[in-house]
């Protein structure tokens, strides 16, 4: 039987031990400013997800995630020694993509807003194609200020 609420509780407690261990004992120069954003274990408890973003140029995320690699042994140690369960899951690292996305989605708005701007200031001065007033006006005799029928 698989109980979900175990596995989510399970990847909680994974990214915060990777996380205190990374900061305290992984001392590895390649390992930049990582930060471990989520984790997600499978529900037979076997294997760890954990996604992390590192701030710095794509030089120093390569060099963070071969770092992270190396230091699997250690992390997976430890995760095993500080969650106490019976099988320690296997840990994969995947960089996180979310801020890059959102950096695009930004800059994307940022343009439809420019062109929604634009637009509006164009329609601001557009003037109609045809007459001002494109609806007909009742016809005005000219010895009669009222309306006439054009009946019969």
């Amino acid at each position: 039987m698989v109980d979900v609420a175990r596995a989510r509780k399970l990847a909680v407690r994974i990214r915060e031990v990777v996380s205190m261990t990374l900061e305290t004992q992984v001392k590895d120069p390649r390992l930049g400013m990582v930060t471990i954003t989520d984790a997600k274990v499978t529900p037979d408890l076997r294997e760890a997800t954990l996604y992390y973003t590192v701030y710095g140029t794509d030089e120093e995320r390569q060099s963070s995630a071969m770092a992270l690699e190396s230091a699997k042994g250690v992390l997976r140690k430890t995760v095993g020694q500080q969650t106490g369960v019976r099988y320690t899951p296997s840990l994969q690292f995947i960089a996180d993509v979310v801020p890059e996305t959102a950096g695009k989605i930004e800059d994307l708005l940022a343009q439809a807003r420019a062109e929604d701007a634009r637009v509006h200031a164009i329609a601001e001065s557009a003037k109609p194609a045809g007459e001002a007033d494109p609806y007909k006006a009742p016809r005005m005799h000219e010895d009669d200020d009222e309306p006439s029928s054009d009946q019969g």
